[in-house]
């Protein structure tokens, strides 16, 4: 576990946001949520340097600018597909003290993936707002030859052992992103998972993989340099940071995968708690030096409200359930 301290050097007042609200005609006013504690921990279920990482840390440090007062503490708690981490969010005390970063995975795709998971992310935690998007790309070698969606249907549609294209692991967004292709272009890919972003950068490279679908920001320096070729985005739309590059479905292949980031707090918080938390965070992200720091990493800040987070949570598991069950991915 990787822990990290957020600190400033001067000291101010801890915040108090009171929610306004009636209990009923006649009922008492409710009591002030106070939010954050003196100490807050984030815990990040993954690795430090991933992108979860990168959010938790940026969001941290703008909230201890915003409230000198406290101290927030990342917890780096990676394994299991992010599940170990999650698990030690969903155990938390519900009492704002700590909260979690998560991607699509821990909250949607791993209860399609696992036989079983120690936490239920319906149960046991209570969505705050998303946090950031950002998009990821379908790529091939430069010198592949394929310079289209297109041509690279019709090669994969040509290729009678299956295309191999490279993922970072079993069960992730890009091996479901690549496998919905797949069935979009009625053709086999053969799948080959390899250790994070990186690794999967270098097999495309050297043509060890003939395509990959992996974030943005893992690809693009390379494509500047001349070694990769960006077909499509996946998001539903054009990204602001590759405008010229056409989405998947304008290519004629339906397909979106969204990768995002989302705060959440353990199951049972309370509304008012939850409430207080997200205003603080949205006005974070609002901040032009966080949207900076995001946008350098192909990232947008993207608040939303708990219920949009756990609509989006809902579309997630819908958007994969048919591509896990037919490619036959499952985790053990």
């Amino acid at each position: 576990m990787t822990r990290t301290t957020f600190r400033r050097p001067w000291l101010a007042a801890l915040a108090v946001l009171a929610l306004a609200g009636s209990t009923g005609s006649g009922g008492a006013e409710p009591a002030a949520v106070t939010w954050p504690p003196k100490t807050v921990r984030i815990i990040v279920p993954f690795a430090a340097g991933s992108t979860p990482d990168l959010v938790g840390r940026v969001l941290a440090d703008q909230l201890h600018v915003r409230h000198p007062g406290s101290t927030f503490v990342i917890e780096n708690k990676p394994g299991a597909s992010g599940n170990i981490g999650t698990d030690a969010v969903a155990k938390a005390s519900p009492d704002g003290a700590t909260l979690g970063i998560s991607i699509p995975g821990p909250l949607a795709i791993n209860t399609l993936l696992f036989p079983k998971l120690p936490y239920d992310p319906a149960r046991d935690l209570a969505p705050v707002t998303l946090l950031t998007r950002m998009p990821s790309v379908l790529a091939v070698p430069t010198n592949s030859g394929v310079g289209s969606v297109a041509e690279f249907v019709a090669r994969a549609k040509a290729d009678a052992n299956g295309l191999a294209y490279a993922s970072i692991g079993a069960g992730s967004l890009s091996q479901l992103c690549m496998e919905a292709i797949a069935r979009k272009a009625g053709s086999r890919m053969v799948h080959i998972p390899y250790a994070g972003s990186p690794n999967a950068v270098t097999a495309l490279i050297r043509g060890d993989v003939q395509a990959a679908c992996l974030p943005a920001i893992s690809v693009a320096p390379q494509q500047a340099a001349g070694s990769v070729k960006i077909l499509a985005v996946t998001t539903p739309e054009r990204s602001p940071f590759l405008a010229d590059v056409p989405t998947l479905k304008e290519s004629g292949i339906d397909v979106q995968s969204d990768a995002w980031n989302a705060l959440v707090a353990p199951g049972g918080t309370s509304d008012a708690l939850i409430a207080a938390i997200n205003h603080e965070v949205a006005a974070a992200l609002a901040d032009p030096a966080v949207i900076a720091k995001l946008k350098a990493q192909m990232m947008l800040p993207e608040p939303s409200t708990p219920e949009a987070l756990r609509q989006k949570i809902t579309d997630e598991k819908r958007t994969w359930a048919d591509v896990i069950r037919e490619a036959g991915i499952e985790i053990r």
